[in-house]
């Protein structure tokens, strides 16, 4: 038998070995490295994948690129509300869900998210015509409303009165009159544009009248790039309207009195698709007026009393009160009207809204003037508000010069009328007590301030005019101006009549106005005038 042949060219050292048949070291790290590169790509593909689906669009690019977008506005992201505050403002509702805010996101040219707080219903013909909320307003509509335009209206102080030890109790003043537009009307105002749908916000809204509600719409519309348009009757102040265009709005003057300019807004709203608004007490309205209350709570710890102006337009009377008997069902709410026209007071005595309570003086009294405007403020008010109290007009001339005089602060008869009831006695239980008052408009014109100032001076016995006769004998007057100048008076005006005089040919009739410092002065003068000239004839107020 043949052995076996050798393999030409391989020897016995060519005989491969077990341990050869295993791969090379070199090998093995070849693989697992190609396999690391291989994980390493499906990971950055999967998150550049989820990258792109997040990326917004090139219309959220273009939109967003100014700020936060919230109901069509672009801005800065309002800043979030301290926790402190927030107790105050409903914790507990916020962190359960149950309150909801609007949150406005572009996804596209044609979509939108928006989510209401409140589910308006709306009228036939809402072209032109406001929505309308028939439902009382809740705590939680207030706490939503204060969360929505904490970063659009300012919070105003509530700060301790010089005027306190004058009255025998702690007052704190809350001074809306600082807003921007000189009234608590932005309020109200702020929530309820921005509650509006975005295709409304596009075409605009259109106010008819010169109130501080018509300044507040002007404003913010224009902040909130909505169109808005006034109408203004010709025989409104020129600085009413200046002061409307200069915030932006568009003015139109027309017709000779409001109810023509009213008119024909409606008619341009029905005609463009504009939104007519007037002061209503919807539930959004009066949730954003609300909200005063909650700040006068957290600025004022343990108070016994606040007080409102009240009038027809008492939806800032209802709805603060609703947040402050909410928080502490112990504080004594109480509104303040004038007694030349008890809107209020006549509407919950007969149960429902008088239609018609005509009012003379529009000018010196504006927004506290008008007729009563809605069931909802008036069942809130009926249920919530303590008392109603009427003041006379020399009571509101007094208490407008005394906040000008203590506080440095000029305001209207709307602003002046809650002081107005301390003025006039008629709250003695607050002796004693601690009490906000509101101070919430501060829209005085020049000209009807001098002539306030005038009426007011005399009122509070700090000017006076006298007559007397005197012989028409050289030195006579200039004893009477050293008796004026001995009692540290001071002298306005002096004037003598010859012609007009029913006395002795040789007898002048002396006239003199003069200022003094207060009651008592007064009293001292007349006191040693009449010792002098018991003639004497001191004109009365």
């Amino acid at each position: 038998m043949d052995g076996p042949r050798a393999v030409p060219g391989v020897g016995a050292a060519g005989i491969a070995s077990p341990g050869s048949l295993l791969p090379p070291y070199g090998a093995i790290v070849g693989v697992v490295l190609h396999l690391f590169v291989y994980f390493v790509a499906l990971l950055y593909r999967s998150d550049r994948k989820v990258k792109k689906q997040d990326a917004p669009t090139p219309y959220e690019h273009h939109c967003c690129k100014e700020g936060l977008i919230r109901n069509g506005h672009v801005g800065q992201r309002p800043p979030s509300i301290n926790p402190e505050r927030l107790k105050d403002f409903g914790e507990e509702d916020y962190l359960n869900g149950d309150v909801k805010t609007w949150e406005m996101k572009i996804v596209s040219h044609n979509e939108e998210l928006l989510r209401d707080a409140l589910d308006p219903v709306t009228q036939p013909n809402s072209r032109s015509s406001q929505p309308t909320y028939n439902k009382l307003i809740r705590f939680e509509d207030i706490s939503a409303a204060a969360f929505k335009i904490q970063s659009g209206v300012q919070k105003t102080p509530c700060m301790y009165s010089r005027l306190s030890k004058q009255y025998g109790m702690d007052i704190y003043l809350k001074k809306e009159f600082l807003q921007y537009t000189g009234s608590v009307k932005e309020r109200g105002v702020l929530y309820l544009l921005t509650s509006l749908q975005q295709e409304q916000q596009r075409k605009g809204v259109i106010v008819a009248s010169d109130s501080n509600f018509s300044m507040a719409v002007a404003y913010h519309a224009s902040e909130l790039r909505i169109p808005v348009f006034v109408i203004m009757s010709t025989s409104t102040s020129p600085a009413r309207v200046k002061m409307c265009r200069e915030y932006g709005a568009m003015v139109i003057s027309y017709g000779t009195s409001a109810k023509d300019s009213q008119i024909h807004a409606r008619r341009l709203a029905q005609e463009n698709g504009y939104l007519y608004l007037e002061e209503e007490d919807s539930a959004i309205y009066l949730s954003g007026l609300g909200t005063m209350g909650l700040e006068i709570h957290e600025q004022v710890p343990k108070l016994d009393a606040v007080i409102f102006p009240a009038g027809g337009h008492c939806g800032l009377l209802a709805g603060s009160a609703a947040a402050l008997k909410h928080l502490n069902p112990h504080i004594a709410v109480i509104g303040v009207e004038s007694e030349s026209f008890p809107v209020l007071q006549q509407s919950l005595k007969i149960g429902h809204p008088i239609e018609d309570q005509a009012c003379s003086n529009h000018q010196f009294y504006g927004d506290v003037s008008g007729p009563c405007f809605g069931t909802n403020s008036l069942q809130l008010t009926g249920k919530l508000v303590d008392k109603v109290v009427t003041v006379r007009e020399e009571d509101i001339l007094i208490s407008m010069l005394r906040l000008l005089e203590y506080e440095r602060a000029t305001v209207d008869a709307e602003g002046a009328i809650g002081l107005a009831a301390l003025v006039a006695g008629k709250l003695p239980e607050l002796k004693s007590k601690r009490v906000a008052i509101t101070v919430c408009s501060g829209n005085l014109e020049l000209p009807l301030m001098r002539q306030c100032i005038d009426r007011a001076l005399p009122l509070d016995n700090r000017v006076c005019k006298f007559s007397l006769l005197l012989s028409d004998c050289p030195g006579n007057i200039s004893k009477l101006l050293e008796i004026l100048t001995r009692e540290e008076v001071r002298v306005l005006d002096i004037k003598q009549e010859h012609m007009f005089v029913i006395s002795d040919l040789f007898t002048i009739e002396v006239t003199c106005i003069i200022e003094t410092r207060d009651k008592i002065h007064t009293a001292q003068l007349r006191n040693a005038l009449l010792e002098r000239y018991p003639t004497m004839m001191w004109t009365e107020r």
